[in-house]
Parts: structure tokens; C-alpha cells; sequence
């Protein structure tokens, strides 16, 4: 996967991504790795946008489907989608997206204030849109965008424990 990446005296950078042909964008600041589907582990009683849990690494990392998390259709897996490993204060969190389009520069004062789309869930997280190559990105924040795993306790041991329950099925 070649992922371009482009400086104009940015700011700061920002990580594009797609789902469900809509572009959206995070700070790189809190992306840690970008890689291709692992295997999930499916635990009982999640959120419904959180489809399960990794080993990754030696962290337990919850996984949030982003077009679960958007009320968007299901598509078949292609070979473009990617998993963001982003943190949220000390924590480690998977964002599965339909595809990363590329790093680039953004200047703050280009970010736009989001249009009132709803509240809670339904907002979407978006912090702001910009445009960049001639497409409108959404801005997310990702701590609103990640608060569906807040009240999941996870340790290495519930990750074996689900292990086991799953190989008995």
C-alpha cells in the first residue's frame, strides 16, 4: 500500500481515510500503526460498533467498526481495508476503515466548523471539515468518536478467557 503524504507549512497532520465513500481525517498525533485486518476475538455483550478484541502487540485493543459506529450499509471486505491503532489517553483502540487515502498538511485555520448534525451518537464525532485535493474531509475527534469502549474493562486475561470460550463453540 503506498500512502502519499503532503506538507504545505502545515499545521499540523492529518491521516484521511474512507468509509462507506465518505472521507474522513484524524491527527496523526494519535495514530500509532496502520495495518491490515488481525484476527478478532467476538466477546459477549459489547457495544454494537465494537466487534470484538485483538492481541496486539501485548495490548488488549478493543475494535470499532467505523461503519457500524456511522449507521452505514455493509460492504464485503476488500483488500484496501486497513485497521488505525489510535490512543485515547493511555488506551489502545482499533478504528477499521474502508481505506486510508493519504497523510497530508493542514493549516487549523482551514478546518471549518462541522454543520449541526444531531447530538450524542449521532453526531459522528466530527470535529470540523476542510478540503484537500479538491474533496471535503470530516475532522474527527477521537476521543468522541472512540467513547463507545469507555466501560469496557479489558486485561490480557479476559482476552484468554474469551480465547477459550470461543475454541469450545
Amino acid at each position: 500500500m503506498s500512502t502519499r503524504r503532503s506538507r504545505a507549512n502545515a499545521e499540523r497532520n492529518l491521516v484521511a481515510f474512507e468509509v462507506a465513500g465518505v472521507a474522513y481525517a484524524v491527527d496523526i498525533q494519535r495514530v500509532r500503526e496502520i495495518v491490515r485486518p488481525l484476527s478478532v476475538v467476538a466477546l459477549p455483550h459489547l457495544p454494537p460498533a465494537v466487534v470484538g478484541v485483538v492481541d496486539h502487540r501485548g495490548d488488549v485493543v478493543p475494535i470499532v467498526d467505523l461503519r457500524l459506529r456511522f449507521g452505514a450499509p455493509f460492504a464485503a471486505h476488500t483488500k484496501d481495508l486497513r485497521w488505525l491503532f489510535v490512543t485515547r489517553e493511555a488506551r489502545l483502540l482499533g478504528l477499521v476503515v474502508d481505506r486510508v487515502l493519504e497523510v497530508f498538511g493542514a493549516v487549523e485555520s482551514a478546518t471549518r466548523e462541522a454543520p449541526d448534525l444531531g447530538s450524542g451518537y449521532a453526531q459522528r464525532a466530527i470535529r470540523g471539515a476542510c478540503t484537500h485535493a479538491g474533496r471535503l474531509l470530516f475532522v474527527l475527534d477521537v476521543d468522541l468518536l472512540t467513547a463507545v469502549v469507555d466501560e469496557l474493562e479489558l486485561s490480557t486475561a479476559a482476552l484468554t478467557a474469551g480465547r477459550g470460550a470461543d475454541e469450545g463453540r
